[in-house]
């Protein structure tokens, strides 16, 4: 019995090497996804659509993303949900009857190693209709990362600065994005919401502690795919 104890002990000792010297190997030269994102993974093609499960501090919504309607951009977010890029992340723009913007991490590094990652832009294959998302711009080839809900039909948004091409659209939970906080408004300058700048600084801390009321996106998780 004593030997037959340390034959199995021993085995399983091997197996343990075994398994943590395959985890060192496939990790090994990998960095954190979304602190040092390489162009390879960048430049894959995302599934033709998929759906994605935001749970929020206001509850559930379900949104489905169709690379038919800008494949640059679906491309993008699709990479970032991967890797939960959106994971406790603020709603920290959202005008009444207009949009609700989110996308700055609560995380000030990440925030550097996206800041310059920009895509190309897409064509506006679909307007900006109630309940689609698109990605917010500040003119030609600026997108990265930040995405807006449309809370009603923003057509001016299909043309205004070039345009701003729906990725994806709200399938279900339409309610929880409306019952969204707006009482900030406009953020700074323009209005007395949060700054942007700051955000990206100070990461989730700075909204936490002078916009307590905004309200999180607790998690964004891929939940189906079609190829």
């Amino acid at each position: 019995m004593t030997n037959a104890f340390h034959r199995r002990r021993r085995s399983g000792l091997v197996v343990a090497v075994a398994l943590a010297a395959a985890t060192a190997a496939c990790g090994h030269g990998q960095g954190n996804p979304l602190r040092e994102p390489t162009e390879e993974e960048l430049g894959r093609a995302a599934p033709d659509s998929f759906r994605v499960s935001f749970a929020t501090s206001r509850g559930p919504f379900i949104v489905v993303a169709r690379r038919r309607w800008a494949p640059h951009g679906v491309d993008r977010f699709y990479y970032l949900t991967k890797h939960h890029f959106y994971d406790s992340t603020y709603f920290f723009r959202v005008i009444e009857n207009f949009v609700a913007q989110f996308g700055i991490s609560g995380d000030a590094a990440v925030n550097d190693a996206w800041t310059d990652r920009r895509i190309a832009d897409d064509a506006v294959r679909h307007g900006n209709t109630r309940g689609t998302i698109s990605f917010a711009s500040q003119g030609p080839n600026t997108r990265t990362v930040q995405l807006f809900v449309n809370l009603k039909d923003n057509p001016k948004l299909d043309t205004f600065g070039g345009g701003f091409p729906p990725i994806a659209e709200v399938v279900q939970g339409m309610t929880t994005v409306d019952s969204l906080h707006a009482g900030y408004g406009e953020g700074a300058p323009g209005g007395f919401g949060p700054r942007q700048d700051l955000i990206m600084r100070q990461g989730n801390a700075y909204l936490r502690r002078y916009f307590p009321r905004l309200d999180q996106i607790r998690s964004a998780t891929v939940v189906q795919e079609w190829r």
